[in-house]
């Protein structure tokens, strides 16, 4: 896995969307229930049930989705004791969620820290530019097109599970997928780990291409059981999605400037060739 760090491809006009899809999904961490910032109750099991009430009322359920109905029993956020001890309590619904909407608010949220940094820091390198050449209204609008995308799409595969899909993964997929056919040949700066975390600068397309590689290959089940609950497949329709969209700007997309004759970040001495 490579780990991009900066592009070589600078914007015209400030990316105002990206920096405030950026500052809402930080500010949403702070507030959700479990990221210790926020106090559910005395123990750590009653910040775990409220956590479970707060993202069940605002993630996208891929049941609900397919089915457009909510289950009759769901976290109520309170403490019980049960047969087997304490536990979550669970009860009918007393809001009213509209699953489509769900599919929106879901993606601000985030299962913790590192998925979040993780999301916003391949949001901030390759957003600006797809931003600059959209513009500002319709970035956005993209931006939450390929969320839906890539929502609907894992629910369409996973029509029967009640586990709840949460991140902006799936929308950033697809301006990874945009800038692919925006962009293709502009340099990005990456860690690759080997031994150390080796910076390399490398085309677009190869750092995009692996990266949309690994995303089909473990969305088919040939990857390690061990690797936790990401949704690969929301990835992959989300990155689709972005390219499909962006494919009639492509004509008119100016090519990024040559980058400089780097060497891991300094500037190489010009060689003269008899």
């Amino acid at each position: 896995m490579v780990i991009p760090v900066h592009d070589v491809n600078p914007a015209r006009r400030t990316p105002y969307v990206t920096y405030a899809l950026i500052a809402a999904s930080v500010l949403v961490f702070l507030i959700t229930p479990g990221t210790g910032n926020t106090v559910a109750g005395g123990s750590e099991l009653a910040r775990l049930c409220h956590l479970q009430a707060f993202v069940d009322h605002y993630a996208a359920v891929p049941a609900e989705l397919i089915h457009h109905r909510m289950p009759r029993a769901v976290p109520t956020g309170d403490v019980g004791v049960g047969p087997r001890g304490p536990g979550c309590v669970l009860g009918p619904p007393d809001y009213d969620k509209s699953p489509a909407l769900s599919v929106f608010t879901a993606m601000f949220l985030h299962a913790g820290w590192v998925h979040l940094l993780g999301n916003m820091l391949f949001l901030l390198i390759f957003g600006n530019n797809v931003e600059d050449r959209m513009g500002h209204i319709r970035f956005f609008l993209f931006y939450v097109v390929c969320g839906y995308a890539a929502g609907y799409g894992f629910a369409l595969l996973n029509a029967g599970s009640a586990e709840p899909l949460i991140g902006a993964s799936g929308a950033i997929a697809g301006v990874l997928g945009a800038y692919l056919v925006l962009y293709p040949r502009a340099r990005v700066w990456v860690l690759v780990p080997f031994l150390v975390f080796l910076p390399l600068r490398l085309p677009a397309w190869v750092v995009l291409g692996f990266w949309f590689g690994l995303q089909a290959v473990n969305s088919s089940g040939h990857h390690d059981p061990g690797a936790g609950t990401v949704a690969y497949a929301a990835h992959v329709a989300g990155f689709l999605a972005g390219m499909l969209l962006a494919w009639p700007l492509k004509a008119g997309t100016p090519e990024p400037p040559e980058p400089r004759r780097l060497l891991f970040g300094r500037q190489a001495r010009p060689r003269q060739v008899w």
